[in-house]
């Protein structure tokens, strides 16, 4: 079992933001911005294009509702996306609140948020996401 798929399980700590029966989403612990988030399907895949087509519609249908969370909880223009899936073998997705496209830089420094602020940022966007 892959770092994802044990963070899906609770195995290993995450910052949850949101989830359902299929898919999950926490915080990026290396985050390009506050609220920097990463949705995962609790199945095991490593590239999202071999998801089927139904599986990769309701991922992403997931995605867009956390971002609105995401948006909602971290104002922000915009929520970018970004799928890159090589530094882990499970597919993900990101969702980076942006004030400008240079906010999507993953060559741009990482933050480093104390963890009291990371818990408060998902529990911000947990309890948008719920009320979705």
């Amino acid at each position: 079992m892959g770092i994802f798929a044990k963070i899906a399980a609770g195995e290993i700590p995450s910052y949850k933001c949101a989830e359902n029966d299929e898919f999950y989403a926490f915080l990026d612990i290396n985050p390009l911005a506050k609220g920097h988030t990463l949705c995962i399907p609790r199945r095991e895949v490593d590239y999202i294009f071999d998801m089927d087509d139904d599986e990769l519609a309701r991922f992403q249908v997931f995605a867009k509702h956390v971002a609105v969370a995401l948006r909602r909880a971290c104002p922000c223009v915009k929520v970018g996306q970004a799928v890159l899936g090589l530094e882990v073998p499970h597919a993900h997705i990101h969702l980076v609140p942006m004030q400008s496209e240079k906010d999507m830089q993953f060559s741009n420094p990482k933050l480093q948020l104390p963890q009291e602020e990371m818990q408060a940022i998902a529990a911000k966007i947990f309890d948008e996401y719920q009320k979705l």
